[in-house]
C-alpha cells in the first residue's frame, strides 16, 4: 500500500537510500521515484525499504512489484533476465513492461495480492528479448509482502531463468536413448542453476542424487544417500511434509518447503523440493524424479517482512499520534491508545462509532466531501477539524486520511492519522487577533496618550484655577462673614418695623448673592464640599416643577419627561437643583419671544465606543438629565467656550458667565459627563450623565430647626481674620457662651493648656505650621472631652476628600447666620454629652464601680436593636438596656441593622439619625414599609423639632440622657 504522506514512528530517518546492489542498486538510488505511484524513497514504508535492501543485495534474480500500480524494482540478476528492456523497465509497471504476458501476470499477481504464495516451475513464455520474440522458461516463486497495516503491499518474485535447462531437458528427453552427453549437459545446467536433482526408488530405498543436491544438503561425495538418512537431517517440525510421510497422496513429492541441518557446517537451511512419479514396467520399478533448491534467502526475507509487520503492529498500538482504521461508511474499526486519550473515550466507546457522531457540525460538510473524493479517487487528504469529547469540550485534530485498497484496486478501508493541534490553534487565533488588532491597538494607545496629555493639561488648568478660586473664596467668604455677622447683630437691635430693617434685609440678601457667587466659583473648580446622597432625579424634578414654572414665566412652555424604571444616582440634591435652574434660566434667555423647554430624565448606557475619545469618562450605566430649548442656539465658536468661567454672550450686567461653568465643575466632581448639542437657529440641548447607583434612594434628612438657643459652655474661637473673629465673638457672647480667642493654632494650644474649654471652634485655613486637623488632635490630647467644630469658606483638602466631608467631623460653612451657628453648637454639645456619658459608663464598668440597678417593674423583656455609629455610645446604651432586663443587639450602621431586621424580630428600633450610609430615618421607613411591627425611638443631638415632619409615629430621646430617661422612653414607646 502506498502511503507517501506519513512517516511512522520508528521509521529510518528522512533521507533513506538503499545500500549496495551493484549497478542496478545505483540506478535505484538515482531513480526519481517521486514520479511513480510509490512516491519518493523518503516516504517509503519500512516494509518496502527492508524488501528493497534485501532484494538488491541478493545474487538470486528478484523483482518486487509494489502497490496497486505494480511498480517494478529489481536487482542485477533480474536485469540479466530483462535483457534489452533494462534499465527502461526499472520503476515501470508490470503491464507496461511485459505487455506480451499481461494476462498471465494479472492472474498470478492477483493471487499474490490476496496473500497467496505461488510458485511456477518452468513456466513457458514468449518474450520480446533483444528485439525479437523468444521462447523462455522460468521458475518463479511469488511471495506476498505485507505492508505497515498488515495488508499486502506488494509481491516479491524470485526468478530462475530455466530456459536453458528446459531446452536441454527437452532435448535430453528427445535424445534420451541416444545421447548420454545430453543428460550430462542437463546435469551441468541444473548445477549451474543451483538446482539439485534426484531419483528415488521407494521399493529399494535407493536414491540417485546430483552433485548439486549433495552440495545443497551438505553431503560429501562418499555419503550414501537414502530417504531414511535424509529424514534425519530434516528439522522435526517439517518431517511430516516429506515424501515417506506422504506416500498415500497422489503425488507425495509435490512442491514442499522444509528446513534441514547441514551435517558439514551445522547450518540450518531452507530447501524446496518438487518432484513427480515416473511409472515403471512394474510397481516395484516405480520411481520419483525431482529437484531441490535452496530458498533460505527468500525465507529470511519473508521472516524479515513478518518481523517488520509485527513491529508495525506494535507501533500502531504504542504510537504517540492517533491511528485509526475505519470502514468505508466512516465507522471506527480499529483505534490505538493515543487516539482514545486524545478524544477522551475508551476503545470500546469508539469502536462502531461513526466519525460524524463526534465531528463539529461546522466541520462536517467539508469532511464528508473530502471523504467522498477519497473513496472515488484514492487521493489522500489532510483536514483540521474539531471532535467532541464526552465532557462537551472540543479538541482540534489534524487528520490525514488515506484509502486502503485490495489487489483489484477496490477500496477496503480508510486509514487516518490524527494529531492534537488544540494548543496550536489557540496560539494561531491569539496571534491572528494580535495582528488584526495591532493597528487598532496602536491607534488606541495614541488616543489614550492624547487623552492623558489633554487630561493633564486640563488638570493643571483646573488646579491653577482652583488654587486661585480657593484663595479668592476664602478671603471673600471671610469678608462676607464679617458683613453677614454684623448685619445679623444689627438686626437684633433694630425694630422689626421701619426702613432700617428693610435696608438690613436688602444688605443680607446681597451678602447671600455674594455667597452664591463664591459657591459657583468653587463648583467650577471642583472644590465645593458636596453632600451627595442616593437620589431619584425624577422626584427632584417633580418637586421643582412649580419653582421652574414660576421662574420661567408664562411665555415658556415647560415639558417634563421622566423615563420608566428610572435608576438612582449619587448626587448632591441642592447642587443638581441649582444646575437645572441655571440651565432653565439660560434656556429662557435664549427664547426671548417664548418657546418650549423640555426637561427629560432617563436611563442611558455609555459604551466603550462612545467614551473612547472622552476624558475621565468610564463606560457603564448612567442616569441622563437633558435640558432642551427651542431658542437661538449657539455658533461653533461660542459652543467651544461655553464652559469657560465668566464667558457670556449676554449684555454686561445681565450674566455672570458662571452658570454653565458651575454645572461643568459640579458634574465632573460628581464623576459624570456633560455635553452640549447646539446649532444656530436650532436650539440647544444640554445632556448630563451621572453614574448609576445600585443603592436604594435616601430619604431627605430633616434640617436643623427650632428656636436658636445658646448656653453657658466655654468656646475657644480660633480665627486669623480679626474682623471675622470679632463678629463671631459677639455672636457667641450674645448667645450666652463664655468665649476665648486665638489668632492661630499655636496661640490656641497655649490657651488650652491654661483654660478649660468645652468646644474648639476653629477656621480650617489658617496661617502657621499647625494645620486645623492637627490642632484638633492636639486639643483632644490636652483636654480629651473637648468638642470640635470646623468653619471655612473653602476647606481645601484638609477635612474634605473626594468632595465629601471626612467622617466624624462637623463643619459650618461661611458665611453663616446667627441662628445657624446657635443650632449647630447645640447639636455638637448634645452629641458630646452623650459620648461623655458613654465613656463614663464604660470607665465605671472597668473599675467595677457600677451602682446597683434600680428596681424597675416590667411585665416582659423586650428585644431591642440599637443603631449608633459611635462605639462608646453604643456600648453604653446596650449596657443600660441590659440593666433594664431587656435583650439588646448593637450595630454601627443602617445597612447591618436592616440585615438583622430581616433576619430577626425586634420590638423596638433604637437609632441615631445621622449614620454612615443609610440614615436612621431611612432605616425606620424601610422597616415599617416591610410590615414589621417595630416601635421607633430616635436618639439625637438635634431635638424633637427636627422630627416634626415625619409621616410615621416615633419617639425622640434627646442626647444626653440618663438611665431613668432611657427607661421612660422604652416604657412610653
Amino acid at each position: 500500500m502506498n502511503s507517501p504522506s506519513y512517516q511512522f514512528p520508528g521509521q529510518p530517518p528522512q533521507g533513506y537510500r538503499p545500500h549496495g546492489g551493484g549497478a542496478t542498486g545505483q540506478l535505484v538510488r538515482d531513480f526519481d521515484w517521486g514520479a511513480t505511484a510509490i512516491g519518493p524513497m523518503d516516504n517509503w514504508t519500512p516494509a518496502l525499504r527492508t524488501t528493497v535492501d534485501i532484494l538488491l543485495n541478493t545474487p538470486v534474480a528478484m523483482v518486487l512489484m509494489w502497490g496497486a500500480e505494480q511498480v517494478m524494482i529489481y536487482n542485477d540478476a533480474y536485469a540479466v533476465i530483462a535483457g534489452a528492456r533494462h534499465p527502461a523497465i526499472l520503476g515501470g509497471t508490470v503491464p507496461d513492461s511485459w505487455p506480451e504476458i499481461r494476462d498471465w501476470n494479472r492472474e498470478i499477481l492477483a493471487a499474490g495480492f490476496r496473500g497467496e504464495v505461488r510458485s511456477v516451475r518452468e513456466a513457458p513464455m514468449t518474450l520480446l528479448r533483444n528485439g525479437a520474440p523468444e521462447q523462455v522458461w522460468f521458475d518463479m516463486y511469488y511471495t506476498p509482502v505485507r505492508d505497515s497495516c498488515g495488508d499486502v503491499g506488494g509481491v516479491l518474485c524470485t526468478v530462475s531463468d530455466v530456459t536453458q535447462q528446459v531446452q536441454q531437458r527437452l532435448q535430453l528427453e528427445r535424445d534420451k536413448a541416444a545421447s548420454a552427453a545430453t543428460e550430462e549437459r542437463l546435469r551441468i545446467a541444473q548445477e549451474a542453476g543451483g538446482i539439485g536433482s534426484f531419483e528415488w526408488f521407494p521399493a529399494s530405498g535407493e536414491m540417485i542424487v546430483s552433485a548439486t543436491f549433495r552440495r545443497l544438503w551438505g553431503l560429501d561425495d562418499e555419503q550414501p544417500v537414502t530417504a531414511e538418512y535424509l529424514v534425519t537431517l530434516v528439522d522435526e517440525r517439517d518431517r511430516t511434509v516429506l515424501g515417506p510421510e506422504r506416500m498415500a497422496q497422489l503425488n507425495p513429492l509435490s512442491y514442499t518447503e522444509y528446513r534441514v541441518r547441514r551435517p558439514d557446517t551445522g547450518e540450518l537451511r531452507w530447501l524446496a523440493r518438487q518432484g513427480e512419479a515416473m511409472e515403471g514396467p512394474t510397481p516395484e520399478q516405480r520411481r520419483y524424479v525431482g529437484v531441490t533448491f535452496d530458498i533460505t534467502l527468500r525465507k529470511q526475507m519473508e521472516q524479515a517482512l513478518r518481523a517488520s509487520q509485527d513491529r508495525l503492529a506494535a507501533i500502531f498500538g504504542q504510537a504517540s499520534v492517533g491511528l485509526s482504521e475505519l470502514d468505508l461508511s466512516g465507522r471506527f474499526r480499529r483505534v490505538n491508545g493515543a487516539l482514545c486519550q486524545m478524544l477522551g473515550r475508551s476503545e470500546e466507546a469508539l469502536l462502531g462509532l461513526h466519525m460524524d457522531d463526534i465531528i463539529h457540525p461546522h466541520d462536517m460538510a467539508e469532511n464528508r466531501a473530502r471523504v467522498a473524493r477519497l473513496l472515488a479517487s484514492g487521493v489522500p487528504f489532510t483536514l483540521e477539524k474539531r471532535y467532541q469529547k464526552p465532557d462537551g469540550d472540543w479538541v482540534w485534530i489534524s487528520s490525514s486520511m488515506s484509502r486502503l485498497d485490495d489487489e483489484a484496486g477496490q477500496p477496503l478501508a480508510l486509514i487516518a492519522v490524527k494529531t492534537d493541534i488544540t494548543e496550536r490553534r489557540r496560539i494561531e487565533v491569539a496571534l491572528r487577533d494580535l495582528n488584526d488588532t495591532l493597528e487598532q491597538r496602536v491607534g488606541r494607545e495614541i488616543a489614550e496618550r492624547d487623552k492623558a496629555e489633554e487630561a493633564l493639561r486640563q488638570s493643571q488648568k483646573m488646579e491653577a484655577v482652583g488654587q486661585l478660586t480657593g484663595g479668592v473664596a476664602h478671603d471673600f467668604n471671610n469678608v462676607l462673614q464679617i458683613i453677614y455677622g454684623n448685619l445679623h447683630l444689627l438686626q437684633q437691635e433694630v425694630p422689626e418695623a421701619g426702613q432700617a430693617r428693610q435696608r438690613l434685609a436688602m444688605a443680607i440678601a446681597a451678602v447671600e448673592r455674594g455667597a452664591k457667587l463664591s459657591s459657583q466659583l468653587l463648583a467650577f473648580a471642583r472644590r465645593q464640599p458636596l453632600q451627595p446622597v442616593v437620589s431619584n432625579l425624577g422626584r427632584l424634578l417633580e418637586n421643582m416643577d412649580e419653582l421652574l414654572r414660576r421662574t420661567l414665566g408664562e411665555t415658556v412652555e415647560v415639558a417634563t419627561v421622566i423615563g420608566s424604571g428610572l435608576w438612582n444616582t449619587l448626587v448632591d440634591p441642592g447642587q443638581i437643583e441649582n444646575v437645572v435652574l441655571n440651565l432653565a434660566i439660560n434656556a429662557r434667555d435664549a427664547m426671548p419671544g417664548g418657546g418650549k423647554l423640555t426637561i427629560e430624565v432617563g436611563n442611558a448606557v455609555l459604551d466603550e465606543y462612545y467614551v473612547n475619545n472622552l476624558l475621565d469618562v468610564p463606560s457603564g450605566q448612567y442616569v441622563m438629565l437633558s435640558v432642551t430649548d427651542t431658542g437661538t442656539g449657539m455658533a461653533p465658536e461660542v459652543l467651544r467656550r461655553a464652559f469657560e468661567p465668566f464667558f457670556t454672550t449676554k449684555p454686561e450686567g445681565e450674566g455672570t458667565g458662571l452658570g454653565l461653568s458651575m454645572a461643568y465643575g459640579f458634574v465632573k466632581q460628581s464623576r459624570g459627563h456633560i455635553k452640549i448639542y447646539s446649532e444656530p437657529g436650532e436650539g440647544t440641548s444640554v445632556k448630563i450623565y451621572l453614574p448609576r447607583s445600585l443603592t436604594d434612594e435616601t430619604q431627605e434628612l430633616p434640617g436643623l430647626s427650632g428656636p436658636a438657643v445658646g448656653g453657658d459652655e466655654t468656646v475657644l474661637v480660633v480665627e486669623d481674620d480679626p474682623g471675622v473673629r470679632a463678629v463671631v465673638l459677639d455672636m457667641l457672647g450674645g448667645l450666652g457662651y463664655r468665649v476665648l480667642q486665638a489668632e492661630n493654632g499655636e496661640q490656641a494650644l497655649t490657651v488650652l493648656e491654661r483654660e478649660p474649654v468645652d468646644l474648639l471652634f476653629t477656621d480650617v485655613v489658617m496661617p502657621g505650621a499647625l494645620r486645623s486637623p492637627d490642632l484638633a488632635r492636639a486639643a483632644r490630647g490636652i483636654q480629651p472631652d473637648i468638642a470640635v467644630l470646623f468653619t471655612s469658606g473653602y476647606p481645601q483638602n484638609a477635612i474634605v476628600h473626594g468632595g465629601r466631608l471626612d467622617a466624624g467631623l462637623e463643619l459650618l460653612s461661611k458665611p453663616y447666620r446667627r441662628d445657624e451657628l446657635a443650632r449647630k453648637l447645640r447639636h455638637v454639645f448634645n452629641n458630646r454629652s452623650q459620648e461623655l456619658l458613654a465613656r463614663q459608663r464604660k470607665q465605671e464598668q472597668a473599675n467595677d464601680l457600677l451602682p446597683p440597678p434600680p428596681a424597675i417593674a416590667r411585665n416582659s423583656s423586650l428585644r431591642i436593636l440599637v443603631v449608633e455609629d459611635n462605639l462608646d455610645s453604643q456600648q453604653m446604651v446596650c449596657e443600660l438596656i441590659g440593666m433594664l432586663g431587656h435583650t439588646v443587639s448593637g450595630v454601627c450602621d443602617g445597612e447591618r441593622a436592616w440585615e438583622l431586621l430581616q433576619a430577626q424580630q425586634f420590638d423596638i428600633l433604637f437609632t441615631d439619625i445621622s449614620l454612615p450610609g443609610m440614615s436612621g430615618i431611612d432605616l425606620a421607613r424601610r422597616a415599617l414599609a416591610a410590615g414589621q411591627r417595630t416601635r421607633i425611638i430616635f436618639s439625637t443631638g438635634y431635638g424633637k423639632e427636627a422630627l416634626e415632619q415625619l409621616e410615621f409615629q416615633a419617639s425622640v430621646l434627646r442626647k444626653p440622657y440618663d438611665l431613668m430617661e432611657l427607661k421612660a422612653a422604652l416604657d412610653d414607646s
